[in-house]
């Protein structure tokens, strides 16, 4: 029984639609979806459709993509991401909000930890403050798509989500027999050094935050599963 991930799916788009239906059958597998399998719950649904029968178990944590509400009148922010928690475990599909599981399989035993920890724009030039950052972002034509749909209501800023995703995380982890080391799963990088892009580099600004440059250490990690850079 192996433990396997992948990210970044994207079956907005056809290429990668048709790749996914090609995607071989793993059944004692279980398989880590590291986020942004699409851009709304009909596409999540065909990505566990497709692969929920192809392996034991599916893990999702969610990418920016997911987060998007594009929709006027739709579930924004919390709301939306709790949506597709229920949707997942419709699917019976391990998230972010479950129990963390101790992996018994191959290269366990191991705490599975799907994190959902977004980004506070710290992974930026020292001595910038994040407007100087979305600036030096812009210099080079880089801004994301998450500065337009990624709502963090009730929240009133992203890194202010993220701070709460944060705290959270860290009281939920503090609870863990730390005697068995763990997996973290994240679609955003954990580390700074990590989120080097060499085409689009700055837009590093996006890609995690500062707060978890020592988490492998802290959270005994034997292994830190992410995503996000398409690389």
């Amino acid at each position: 029984m192996k433990l396997l991930a992948i990210s970044d799916l994207h079956v907005r788009h056809k290429s990668n639609r048709q790749a996914l239906l090609e995607v071989s059958a793993r059944p004692d597998d279980w398989l880590i979806l590291c986020g942004d399998l699409g851009e709304s719950p009909d596409h999540l649904r065909l990505v566990f459709e497709t692969l929920g029968p192809r392996f034991a178990r599916l893990i999702w944590v969610p990418g920016n993509h997911e987060l998007w509400s594009r929709a006027s009148g739709g579930a924004r922010g919390v709301d939306h991401y709790l949506q597709l928690v229920e949707l997942c475990r419709s699917y019976q599909v391990l998230t972010p909000e479950a129990p963390y599981v101790l992996w018994q399989g191959e290269g366990g035993p191991v705490w599975l930890v799907p994190l959902f920890l977004l980004y506070d724009y710290s992974f930026r030039p020292a001595g910038m403050n994040k407007q100087e950052g979305l600036a030096w972002a812009a210099e080079a034509g880089i801004m994301c798509t998450d500065e337009f749909y990624l709502h963090p209501h009730p929240y009133p800023s992203r890194e202010d989500w993220c701070q709460a995703r944060l705290a959270l995380s860290e009281e939920r982890l503090s609870e863990l027999d730390l005697s068995y080391p763990t997996i973290l799963i994240n679609h955003f990088q954990l580390r700074f050094e990590l989120a080097r892009l060499p085409r689009v580099p700055r837009f590093c600004l996006w890609c995690g935050t500062t707060r978890t440059e020592d988490w492998h250490q802290r959270w005994n990690a034997k292994v830190v599963v992410s995503g996000h850079l398409h690389m």
